[in-house]
Parts: C-alpha cells; sequence; structure tokens
C-alpha cells in the first residue's frame, strides 16, 4: 500500500522560508514522479513542481520559479520543496503526490496517482 505523507507545513510571515517534505513508502516502483500541487480556498489546484527520477526533469509553475526550489533524497524516498520569499497569495493545502513513470519534461498539468494528505502553508503577517 502507497503511503504519502507530507510534513513542514505552518504559518510564516510574508518574505520568510517554510521546507516542506514528503516521505513515500509502500512502493516498488521503478521510476515515477513526485509532485507538489496546492489549492487556496475558493481556487482551483494547481501544480506546483515536480520531480522525475524517470529522466531527472523538473518543472515549476511560473508563479513560483526563482523561489521555490525541489529536491529529493533517493535512498529515502523523499521529496523536499524549499520556498522562499513567500507570498500572501501562496497560502495554501500544499499535497504531495506520485505518479508512475512520469517525466516532468511536459509540465505540472497531469493527475498524479498517489496522493497525500496535504499540509497546510499560511503566509500572513
Amino acid at each position: 500500500q502507497v503511503q504519502v505523507v507530507e510534513s513542514g507545513g505552518g504559518l510564516v510571515q510574508p518574505g520568510g522560508s517554510l521546507r516542506l517534505s514528503c516521505e513515500a513508502s509502500g512502493f516498488t516502483l521503478p521510476s515515477y514522479a513526485m509532485g507538489w500541487f496546492r489549492q487556496a480556498p475558493g481556487k482551483e489546484r494547481e501544480g506546483v513542481s515536480c520531480i522525475s527520477s524517470r529522466d531527472g526533469s523538473i518543472a515549476y509553475a511560473d508563479s513560483v520559479k526563482g523561489r521555490f526550489t525541489i529536491s529529493r533524497d533517493n535512498a529515502k524516498n523523499t521529496v523536499y520543496l524549499q520556498m522562499n520569499s513567500l507570498k500572501p497569495e501562496d497560502t495554501a493545502v500544499y499535497y504531495c503526490a506520485i505518479d508512475p513513470a512520469r517525466s516532468c519534461y511536459y509540465g505540472l498539468d497531469y493527475t498524479p496517482l498517489y496522493w497525500g494528505q496535504g499540509a497546510q502553508v499560511t503566509v500572513s503577517s
């Protein structure tokens, strides 16, 4: 049974930083993409970033480029999202998700197969 668990959310002031972590377990996929998606109240879910073990590709939403950095620790099946220069519009529930055999080369317009429970990120003074 695939399990995806996020951690690291919280409250931060504008301009501050947070790091989200996502640990996956219970699978033996030869290749996959681990991605971050977010959903703010009253808005549709949007892709934030993903990283693929299939081809090493990485993708970012335009709204977070230059501020967020995704990375992974393959040995731990863990992916991180370092979020800097946070803005109030970054406030959302952030979900980690896994999609088998996915490349991130073509962007974030896809629906992953496995999802975490979500972590709240609030940017407010």
